[in-house]
C-alpha cells in the first residue's frame, strides 16, 4: 500500500525516496492521479417533464433489513451477465479521513490579562481509500488526498488488482457522490457496485476497521507534518493485510454471504 504523490492544495511529484525505512511496501501503493479534467459543460436547458407512467422504482435496497435479509438476491440482481457463471467476491469499501487538528491553548494568567501562548495551527489531513474482502481476509487500500470520482476511480483499479482470476467482485459501499457511476467514476469489467441504504454506516464492516486502527496502529501517533500522516495510513494498512485472520474476524457479517 502507499499513496498518490500530493499535497493538500496542490501535486507533490515523485515517489518516496527509495533510502527510507519501509519504502518498498509503499511503492506500490504512491503513484500520481491523472491531471485535472476540464471545467464542465453547460447545463441543457430544462424540459417539461414528460406525461406518462412514472418511473419503476430503484432496485437498490430501501433500508438496512432489505439488504440484510435480501443479501443474496441484491448481489445477483447488480451482477451483468458476463459474471453470472464466475465465483463472486463480496467486498467492502469506504474512506476514512486521517490527519490532525490544531487544538486550543490554556495558560494560567492574571485575571484580565491575555499573555502569548504557542498554539500548533496546522491542519492538515489526508483520505485513506479501503477494501476489505472477509472470505479471502484481503484487503485493497490507497492513501489520496481527495474523496471524488477521480480518486474513487484509482481505488475500484486498485480492488481490481486483488479480486481472484477469473472472479468476479461485488463492491459494497455508501451512497457518497464519488460512488455513483457515471461521469469520471470507471468501474473495471470485473467489479459491480452495490449500494447500501442511505444513513446506515453500521452495516459497512469496514467501519470496524476504522475503530481498529485508530485503537492500535494509529493510536497515539504525532502527526508534524503531511508527509508523517501519509506513512502513519500506510503503516497501518500495512500491518492489517499481514494478518489476513484480523481482517476475516473483524470484518466477517453472517448475512452478507452468497452461494457460488
Amino acid at each position: 500500500m502507499g499513496s498518490a504523490g500530493f499535497e493538500p492544495g496542490g501535486a507533490r511529484g515523485g515517489a518516496l525516496a527509495s533510502d527510507r525505512p519501509g519504502t518498498r511496501d509503499r511503492e506500490v501503493f504512491r503513484r500520481p492521479v491523472g491531471g485535472t479534467f476540464g471545467g464542465s459543460a453547460a447545463a441543457p436547458p430544462r424540459l417539461p417533464a414528460a406525461v406518462g407512467a412514472a418511473a419503476p422504482p430503484s432496485q437498490g435496497p430501501r433500508g438496512p433489513g432489505d439488504i440484510q435479509k435480501n443479501f443474496a438476491e441484491l448481489v445477483a440482481a447488480c451482477l451483468p451477465h458476463r459474471a453470472r457463471d464466475k465465483p463472486i467476491e463480496i467486498w467492502w469499501q469506504d474512506e476514512a479521513r486521517v490527519g490532525q487538528q490544531g487544538t486550543l491553548t490554556r495558560v494560567w494568567a492574571a485575571r484580565g490579562s491575555r499573555p502569548p501562548a504557542p498554539r500548533d495551527q496546522r491542519y492538515d489531513w489526508t483520505y485513506l481509500f479501503g477494501a476489505v474482502c472477509p472470505a479471502r481476509g484481503t484487503g485493497a487500500g490507497l492513501v489520496l488526498p481527495d474523496a471524488n470520482k477521480e480518486t474513487m476511480t484509482l481505488h475500484l483499479a486498485e480492488i481490481s488488482r486483488h479480486v481472484a482470476p477469473g472472479a468476479h467482485a461485488v463492491v459494497v459501499l455508501d451512497n457518497a457522490g464519488w460512488h455513483k457511476p457515471g461521469g469520471r467514476l470507471c468501474t473495471p469489467d470485473n467489479i459491480s457496485l452495490l449500494p447500501l441504504p442511505p444513513y446506515s454506516p453500521e452495516l459497512n464492516p469496514v467501519e470496524t476497521v476504522w475503530q481498529f486502527l485508530r485503537q492500535n496502529q494509529l493510536s497515539n501517533r504525532v502527526f508534524d507534518s503531511y508527509d508523517a500522516i501519509v506513512d502513519a495510513c500506510c503503516d497501518s494498512w500495512n500491518a492489517l493485510t499481514k494478518s489476513p485472520e484480523k481482517i476475516t474476524s473483524i470484518t466477517t457479517r453472517a448475512w452478507a454471504s452468497v452461494t457460488c
